[in-house]
């Protein structure tokens, strides 16, 4: 699933073609949303908010689409080949110089834009780690609700509601950077630690922004002590995410993986720097089960 800095991008380069021009043609599914009515007005601004991208047009309608797993935005020239068939277009945006098409995303909303603050999904997104100036405090008092206190930490992380744009592949990242135990409930970290958690999630997604090649290691870091692995340096553009089986760049341990959370998703880590409790309060944890 795309994360928030993909997002970020897309809004970028989305509006270098949209904004401010207006509507020659627009289209939806037969079976989708009407998007012709948005012909002839102004697109006014293209955004990102967490992983949901808004595009709103002067006549007071916002198209509202998430990418889920497969979904993605392309922009072309009137007159280019489009790279993934008509059929997968759920969302065109054609303007006298170019075309924004959407593919393949399950959520593709038309909706009048004063109902954006209403809606079910965008007006229960926590702190947007990728604002100019995320709030982390809210996003750190929201981990810390007592009704999470027995959620596990690397389930909170996916959790929009409480700080949107983190996606699995940061998950794992920052839960290893920051020497935290995947596993562990959020009533059981430390002081200090969803503080550390949050500002580095946050410190990522900006740093990889404008990158199409994600960055988790030293450079996204800005070479920060105790980022390198043990030879002092770490060649790779993650650390643990998609490596189940290879040597952690720290301690040498072969990195594990499980699926689990409510929503099943695969989280990596390392068993000697993130042991069962590690991030926690000393002495207060639940065994990590056992993964074959």
């Amino acid at each position: 699933m795309p994360e928030g800095d993909t997002l970020f991008r897309t809004a970028v380069v989305l509006r270098e073609v949209l904004l401010g021009r207006t509507v020659s043609s627009a289209r939806g599914r037969p079976d989708g949303v009407q998007l012709e009515r948005v012909i002839g007005a102004t697109i006014m601004s293209v955004e990102s908010r967490g992983k949901h991208l808004l595009i709103d047009f002067s006549n007071g309608l916002t198209l509202h689409t998430h990418l889920r797993m497969h979904g993605s935005w392309h922009r072309y020239r009137p007159w280019e080949t489009w790279k993934r068939p008509a059929d997968r277009a759920v969302a065109v945006i054609g303007t006298p110089n170019a075309v924004a098409v959407c593919f393949d995303a399950p959520t593709v909303e038309l909706m009048d834009t004063r109902a954006v603050a209403v809606h079910p999904q965008l007006s229960t997104l926590g702190p947007d780690l990728l604002a100019p100036e995320p709030d982390v405090e809210r996003a750190v008092a929201n981990l810390a609700l007592p009704g999470r206190a027995g959620t596990a930490v690397g389930e909170a992380l996916l959790d929009q509601s409480l700080l949107a744009g983190l996606g699995n592949v940061y998950r794992s990242e920052v839960l290893f950077i920051e020497r935290v135990d995947p596993f562990l409930p959020l009533g059981q970290l430390a002081p200090g630690t969803a503080a550390r958690l949050v500002g580095t999630g946050a410190r990522l997604l900006h740093a990889n922004r404008m990158e199409p090649d994600r960055t988790t290691t030293p450079d996204a870091l800005g070479g920060q002590p105790g980022s390198r692995g043990p030879r002092g340096a770490w060649d790779g553009r993650l650390y643990v995410y998609g490596s189940a089986g290879r040597p952690c760049p720290r301690c040498g341990t072969r990195i594990r993986t499980r699926v689990f959370g409510e929503l099943p998703r695969r989280v990596f880590w390392c068993p000697s720097c993130q042991p069962p409790g590690a991030g926690g309060v000393a002495g207060v944890h639940e065994e990590e089960s056992v993964h074959g």
